[in-house]
């Protein structure tokens, strides 16, 4: 069975974005030439990108317009988009997630290929993290204080992770690997 795997870039104050919508100007902090390196080798274990409608939307709109090895990655990968609202997924090799959320996902799961990655996607990371569906959580955590914005994990949503791996980057962000375990 494939495996869910979140991957984000956060703030130290737990933000995935800042004050408004598709604020990642914070990125800045920690991208350079292993981060990149990062990514692109982390690409080649992604069969699938699953997104929710806002982050699958700002994706479609950035990586459709761009070149380079990142966006041919992207552009080529497969996406599957869980909404209820989006009628049509145009960006390349994308569909829609057919049926309720959590069955939906496990069906995504035991399809051959590699494994699932989430970009972004809080809202969606969020019901996935309450049904259990997570198995790894990889998080660059840059060197920024927002004090505004919008958190990666929800409010009120326990969560225990085991450390299996830490990268620091010379932009003086770390790769951080996790793996979930029950909460004490």
């Amino acid at each position: 069975m494939r495996k869910i795997v979140a991957w984000n870039l956060m703030t130290l104050d737990g933000c995935f974005e800042g004050p408004t919508p598709w604020d990642l100007a914070f990125h800045t902090s920690v991208w350079g030439d292993e981060l990149e390196a990062f990514s692109l080798e982390q690409g080649a274990e992604i069969g699938t990108l699953l997104f929710g409608r806002k982050t699958y939307e700002g994706m479609a709109g950035y990586w459709s317009k761009e070149t380079g090895a990142i966006a041919d990655m992207m552009n080529g990968l497969e996406k599957v988009v869980a909404s209820r609202t989006l009628k049509d997924a145009s960006w390349n090799n994308s569909r829609l997630l057919q049926g309720e959320l959590p069955e939906a996902v496990e069906r995504l799961k035991r399809e051959p290929g590699k494994d699932i990655f989430v970009f972004g996607s809080a809202d969606l990371l969020d019901t996935l993290l309450a049904h259990g569906l997570v198995d790894e959580y990889r998080l660059c955590l840059a060197p920024v204080v927002l004090g505004a914005g919008t958190p990666l994990f929800k409010p009120g949503r326990e969560l225990a992770m085991k450390l299996t791996q830490t990268t620091p980057l010379k932009t003086g962000g770390v790769v951080l690997r996790y793996l979930p375990q029950a909460a004490a």
